[in-house]
C-alpha cells in the first residue's frame, strides 16, 4: 500500500520562506498548485505517488501560503516561475517531473520556457493558457481585490464546505468538493495572516495574460516530453486548449481525464497519480 510519511519543512529562497511537504523516494515529482489554494490540493495524490517517487508539494505565494513574502517582492507569474526554478535548484533536483494545475499550469509553462534547468518532463492538467488567464469566470476576483477587506472576507467565507461548493467559489472547479478539514488546511494562512492577505491582493493585481501568451509563443522550443492530462468536463479551462497546447509542443501527448472538473487532483486523484507515474516511468526508460 502507498503511504509514505509526509515531512514538512521550510526552504529559504530570495522571495522568502516557502513551506514544502515531501514524501517518498525515487525520481522527483514537483506538484504545483494554483491561486487561492496551496499544496494541500494534492493531498490525495501525494501518497499514491510516494511509493515510486520523491514527491515535493510546495506552497507557492499564491494566496494561501504559510508566510508572507519579503516586502515588495514581485508576485506575478514570472516571479512564481522563479520560485519554482529556485526551489528546484535549492533542493538540487534533476530530471524533475513538473506537474501543474490551474494557475500552477501557467507557472509551469513559464518555467519550461524561461528557466528549464533540471526539468525532465512536464505534466499539464487543466490550467490557464493563452488568453484565458485569469479565466473569464474568475476575473471578478481581480476587480474585488480593489475593495478594502475583500481578502479577509474571502478567507472567512471559506470556512463552510457548503459555501465552497457554490459556483461563485469552487463549485465550477470540482465535482467532489472540499470537506471542512481540507478547507481549513487551505485557507488557514489567509485567515491568520494580514501579510498573506496583502500578498493575495498584489498577486491578483499582477496576473496578466501577456505572460501566458509569451509562454505559448515559446512552447515550440520545449523539447522535453509533455503529458497534457486535461479534465474532460472542464468549462473554466476549455478542453480544446489541450489540443492547442499539444500542437505547439514538439513532444506532447493528450490524455483526457474523465468525470473531472479543473481540480482533477481532488476529483480523480488515483487517475492523476497513475498518469503522472506511468508517464514519468515511460519517459525515464526512454532516455
Amino acid at each position: 500500500m502507498p503511504g509514505s510519511t509526509i515531512a514538512e519543512r521550510h526552504v529559504d529562497l530570495d522571495i522568502g520562506r516557502i513551506r514544502v511537504r515531501e514524501a517518498g523516494d525515487g525520481p522527483p515529482v514537483v506538484l504545483v498548485h494554483g491561486a487561492l489554494v496551496n499544496g494541500h490540493l494534492w493531498d490525495d495524490v501525494i501518497p499514491l505517488l510516494a511509493d515510486r517517487h520523491r514527491v515535493i508539494a510546495p506552497d507557492l505565494p499564491l494566496g494561501s501560503h504559510a508566510e508572507p513574502v519579503r516586502p515588495g517582492a514581485p508576485l506575478g507569474l514570472p516571479a512564481q516561475a522563479d520560485v519554482v526554478a529556485d526551489l528546484v535548484a535549492a533542493l538540487r533536483l534533476d530530471d524533475v517531473t513538473l506537474v501543474g494545475n490551474d494557475t500552477g499550469g501557467a507557472i509551469c509553462q513559464l518555467v519550461v520556457t524561461r528557466r528549464p534547468d533540471g526539468i525532465g518532463r512536464l505534466v499539464l492538467t487543466s490550467c490557464d493558457a493563452f488568453d484565458n488567464c485569469p479565466p473569464r469566470f474568475f476575473r471578478f476576483l481581480v476587480w474585488a481585490s480593489y475593495m478594502p477587506g475583500n481578502a479577509w472576507l474571502t478567507a472567512q467565507t471559506m470556512r463552510s464546505p457548503r459555501f465552497a461548493r457554490l459556483p461563485i467559489a469552487f463549485g465550477r472547479l470540482t465535482h467532489r468538493g472540499f470537506d471542512r478539514q481540507r478547507l481549513d488546511r487551505m485557507f488557514e494562512p489567509l485567515r491568520r495572516s494580514r501579510g498573506v492577505r496583502r500578498d493575495l491582493v498584489r498577486l491578483l493585481r499582477s496576473i496578466d495574460a501577456a505572460d501566458t501568451r509569451a509562454a505559448a509563443a515559446r512552447l515550440g522550443d520545449v523539447t522535453i516530453p509533455v503529458l497534457i492530462a486535461w479534465s474532460s468536463d472542464d468549462r473554466i479551462f476549455p478542453p480544446e486548449h489541450a489540443s492547442r497546447l499539444a500542437a505547439l509542443l514538439p513532444d506532447a501527448t493528450v490524455s483526457p481525464i474523465a468525470d473531472s472538473l479543473a481540480f482533477s487532483p481532488i476529483d480523480q486523484p488515483a487517475v492523476v497519480a497513475e498518469r503522472i507515474s506511468d508517464f514519468a516511468r515511460r519517459t525515464l526508460n526512454s532516455h
